[in-house]
């Protein structure tokens, strides 16, 4: 019976976790460049998955490699 409990219990922690938890600031570059603009780096949304553009600082944009996790301080999501 307590395994039964446990499993339930583990079970619904589980489910209960969502997207909604992420941190909307974060996602996975899938893209980086360098135009007349300056450095930027293409972003997908951990929670909306939705991809947006932005523009780094060279310091910045050295370190963020397409396949890594990066966060935007300065926004509220996209």
């Amino acid at each position: 019976m307590r395994k039964t409990i446990l499993i339930l219990a583990i079970i619904v922690g589980v489910l209960s976790c969502s997207k909604e938890d992420a941190d909307c600031n974060c996602g996975l570059i899938t893209d980086d460049g360098i135009n007349t603009t300056g450095y930027w780096v293409d972003i997908r949304s951990d929670c909306s998955d939705n991809i947006k553009r932005w523009y780094l600082s060279e310091g910045d944009w050295v370190n963020a490699h397409p396949g890594n996790d990066y966060c935007i301080t300065n926004s509220n999501g996209w």
